[in-house]
C-alpha cells in the first residue's frame, strides 16, 4: 500500500539500479509523518490500536461496481495536517500502525496477483555508504529485505481482508456519519467530522442470524474494539489544546 502523503517518491526496487543502495535503519526521525493526521489500519491491528487512537471509517475511493470503498483509520490529530503523536523527531505513542511502521518500504500493486516492493527515495536514510544493504554482491535480496517483503505481503493480504470487513458493514447498513464536538478553553467550539462509526442502534436491530454470522467471522469483535477506541477522542482533543497553548507561548 502506497500512502501518497507519506511515500512521496515510492520507487520499485531494481537489482541493478539499486544494488549498492543502503538504508539507515531503524527509522529514528518521524518528522516526515508530522503532517499526517490519520493512517489506514488493518483489522488485525484493532486490538493494539484501540488503546491509543480513535478508530473510525472513511471513504477511500470506489469499488469496481461504483460503490464507495471504506477503510478504517487511526486518528492522530483533530485538524487536517495535525499529528499529535509526533513530537520533534519522536513518535510518542506505544503503538504505530503497520503501514507507518514499515516505512520507508511499501508495496505497489501492479495487478490482482503481482506486487512490487518499493522504497521512498525521499527517505533521509537512503545512502550509498551507511546502513543496511538491500542486495548482496550477486544482486540477490539480503535477509533483511526478504523479511521486509514477507511482512509487506502479509500486510497486503490483511488489507484485502479488511476491505471485505468494511464491505460487510456497508452491506448491512451499520455505518453512520458522525461529528465530534468539543468546547475548548475560552469557550471556543471545535468539531471533527468527515468520518463514520458503527451505529449501536443499527447493530441492535440485526437479526439473530446476522449477529451469529458477525460473531463467527470476527467482525463483531472488531466492532466492539472500534467502539472502545472512541474513548480516545477526548484525550486527543486535550493534546490538541496543550499543543495550541505551547505554540502560542
Amino acid at each position: 500500500m502506497i500512502v501518497q502523503n507519506l511515500h512521496k517518491n515510492a520507487t520499485g526496487l531494481d537489482t541493478v539500479a539499486h544494488r549498492g543502495m543502503k538504508l539507515k535503519l531503524p527509522v529514528q526521525d518521524w518528522r516526515m509523518a508530522s503532517g499526517i493526521n490519520s493512517m489506514f489500519l488493518a483489522a488485525t491491528e484493532f486490538a493494539d490500536a484501540c488503546r491509543e487512537f480513535p478508530i473510525v471509517f472513511v471513504t477511500a475511493g470506489k469499488d469496481t461496481d461504483g460503490s464507495p470503498n471504506l477503510a478504517p483509520i487511526a486518528v492522530f490529530g483533530v485538524t487536517p495536517t495535525e499529528n499529535l503523536f509526533v513530537t520533534g523527531e519522536r513518535w510518542r505513542g506505544r503503538y504505530m500502525p503497520a503501514v507507518l511502521r514499515m516505512y520507508p518500504f511499501c508495496m505497489a500493486r501492479i495487478n490482482d496477483e503481482k506486487l512490487a516492493l518499493c522504497v521512498d527515495m525521499d527517505f533521509k536514510g537512503v545512502s550509498d555508504t551507511e546502513g543496511e544493504a538491500l542486495f548482496d554482491a550477486d544482486g540477490k535480496p539480503t535477509e533483511m529485505l526478504k523479511g521486509v517483503q514477507q511482512q509487506l505481503e502479509t500486510l497486503e493480504a490483511e488489507v484485502q481482508r479488511t476491505r471485505m470487513v468494511c464491505k460487510r458493514l456497508q452491506e448491512l447498513g451499520l455505518l453512520r456519519d458522525m461529528r465530534f464536538d468539543a468546547t475548548l478553553p475560552g469557550g471556543r467550539q471545535h468539531s471533527v467530522d468527515g468520518f463514520m462509526v458503527v451505529d449501536e442502534t443499527k447493530v441492535a436491530e440485526l437479526t439473530d442470524a446476522q449477529v451469529v454470522e458477525l460473531h463467527r467471522n470476527g467482525i463483531m469483535g472488531l466492532v466492539h474494539l472500534h467502539w472502545m477506541s472512541m474513548r480516545n477522542m477526548q484525550p486527543l482533543m486535550e493534546w490538541h489544546v496543550e499543543r495550541e497553548a505551547a505554540t502560542a507561548a
